[in-house]
């Protein structure tokens, strides 16, 4: 019997929504999927023979629900399926699992190649995007409290920008994955622009600086901040190289401007930073706008303003606090009158400087190690769920606790063997002297010892919230850093007022382990019910 045209495109509709949802779980599955097919109520008469959108949701739901059809998976499952059959026959061999080691390793210090890259050009050349060897004690305070300032007052929207787009991004509605991040780069923007007029109204009543130097500090400040925001989308959408091309691009710039032209060095710094947000931004604007043109997105409308906050607002303090814990022991070491003349009430300090850029190097490290940690935390939580039995979910949750405590282990190796190179590289003749032409002093070396610690304990604690995160617990975080940030800021200011500025340091270190020590608890408990938390997430 010869199909009508009506029939025809009636079957052809119920292979897309077969195709997109696999078998659907209700009819407004169904429903939803043909509204995101384009189809209007006004439509359906004509095209389908059914009154609405309704009645047709409803026919082709009927007509799928049926246990013979229980096999239907969409293109996602059936992908995830064969890769768990790939991955199933293999996770267990240890030269496999050390490959996946390697790769998750390089590609999280991949991801620091722009880091690398500001590292080299101020060893090679004593300058970098936002460094310069040259620059006196007052420039230093200028240009480095301006990049804090654009770091913290931005860590929040950079937070939320992560979820915020990821959550389109995924869900393959690119348009407002393009809305939602030019959204939150203009508000990140507002928000320096406000804490800038909020400082200058106090510097009104309390003379803390001249003029000019918060002009400078907040140029920098700008220029970082939207620099962090432009990047951020291109992490997300995985278009991470463009990241290293961009400030690559924009390094080569500065460098050029600033051996072959009479440019202040302020005008170098800023053109180089310009260069990279200009085209960072140009580049996700493009690649997000190519993308809705060539699949089409579920909504056109703009973000939901309550909704967006609702969403976000846990993600965005806690991207606060983090960088605000980061950045706390510098202000408190360097705003320390004892033994110190200073100038203005915060006044840089280069012994304590080098100290913590050192230990720091411990902290990008490691980003290697929760790379691979997350990711083998993903491959085995999707391999086990698909292979416990009902009445195994006691070893289920034993295998994933098991499964953490090999992380913690394989954390603190790391942790071993890059100590080892950040000793090497402060003593031996090839390292930090041979980069420098001159010696890490008594005080920075102690900086260094206690802040390595103290972001040693740091990365761990991430590593728990990434756990968290996964679980969709992105509550939990807030109050465990919020915390360490009070200790950071109690523990600092006292030792750093009575025995040295640089025991500020000590600040950040106890700070650090009682973030560390809240978050794993935390993810021990979630660990030994897992198959409880695992499917209320999800």
């Amino acid at each position: 019997m010869a199909f009508t045209d009506k029939q025809l495109a009636l079957q052809q509709l119920i292979e897309k929504i077969k195709e997109r949802n696999g078998k659907p779980v209700n009819i407004n599955v169904v429903y939803a999927s043909i509204e995101a097919l384009g189809i209007r109520d006004i439509d359906t008469a004509e095209d389908y023979g059914f009154e609405s959108i309704e009645h047709l949701s409803n026919y082709i739901f009927n007509t799928l629900d049926t246990p013979q059809l229980n096999y239907l998976k969409n293109k996602k499952q059936q992908e995830a399926d064969d890769e768990y059959s790939r991955s199933i026959a293999v996770s267990d061999y240890m030269h496999v699992k050390s490959k996946l080691f390697l790769k998750n390793y390089s590609t999280g210090l991949f991801h620091l190649t722009p880091i690398f890259f500001q590292v080299i050009s101020i060893i090679f050349f004593g300058f970098s995007l936002w460094t310069y060897n040259g620059f006196n004690d007052l420039q230093s305070t200028a240009v480095v409290l301006g990049v804090i300032i654009g770091l913290v007052i931005t860590g929040g929207f950079v937070q939320s920008m992560g979820k915020q787009v990821s959550f389109y991004w995924y869900n393959k509605d690119f348009a407002m994955a393009l809305k939602s991040s030019n959204a939150l780069f203009k508000n990140g923007t507002f928000g320096l622009i406000f804490f800038f007029v909020l400082i200058l109204g106090l510097n009104v009543v309390f003379d803390f600086y001249p003029y000019k130097f918060l002009v400078i500090v907040f140029i920098y400040a700008l220029l970082i901040g939207t620099l962090l925001l432009a990047l951020s989308p291109l992490y997300t959408i995985k278009r991470r190289y463009v990241i290293s091309v961009t400030v690559l691009s924009g390094t080569i710039v500065a460098l050029a401007l600033f051996f072959f032209t009479d440019s202040h060095i302020y005008f170098t710094h800023w053109t180089g930073i310009l260069v990279c947000t200009i085209s960072s931004y140009i580049y996700s604007n493009w690649f997000l706008k190519r993308a809705s043109q060539n699949n089409k997105s579920f909504s056109n409308s703009e973000p939901r303003y309550m909704l967006f906050v609702y969403r976000n607002l846990d993600y965005f303090i806690y991207g606060f606090l983090i960088y605000a814990f980061v950045f706390t022991d510098r202000i408190i070491a360097w705003s320390s009158t004892l033994n110190r003349d200073l100038p203005y009430i915060v006044y840089y300090e280069k012994d304590y400087e080098i100290g913590m850029d050192l230990a720091m190097l411990v902290f990008f490290l490691m980003a290697g190690v929760l790379e691979y940690s997350v990711h083998s935390f993903s491959r085995d939580l999707e391999q086990k769920q698909k292979t416990t039995l009902f009445s195994d979910i006691s070893v289920f949750n034993s295998h994933m606790v098991e499964m953490y405590k090999k992380h913690i282990r394989l954390f603190f190796l790391s942790a071993l063997v890059i100590a080892v190179l950040l000793v090497s590289f402060i003593t031996q003749p090839w390292g930090y002297s041979a980069g420098f032409d001159e010696q890490v002093s008594l005080i920075s070396t102690k900086v260094c010892l206690i802040g390595s610690f103290g972001y040693l304990f740091l990365s761990l604690g991430m590593l728990n919230v990434l756990y968290l995160y996964t679980l969709n617990q992105h509550r939990k975080p807030i109050w465990p850093i919020a915390s360490a940030l009070v200790l950071n800021i109690i523990v600092g200011v006292v030792l750093s007022r009575t025995i040295g500025y640089e025991y500020s340091a000590v600040g950040m270190l106890v700070g650090s382990f009682l973030f560390m020590s809240i978050t794993s608890l935390m993810t021990l408990k979630f660990f030994k019910k897992m198959d409880y938390y695992y499917y209320a997430a999800y």
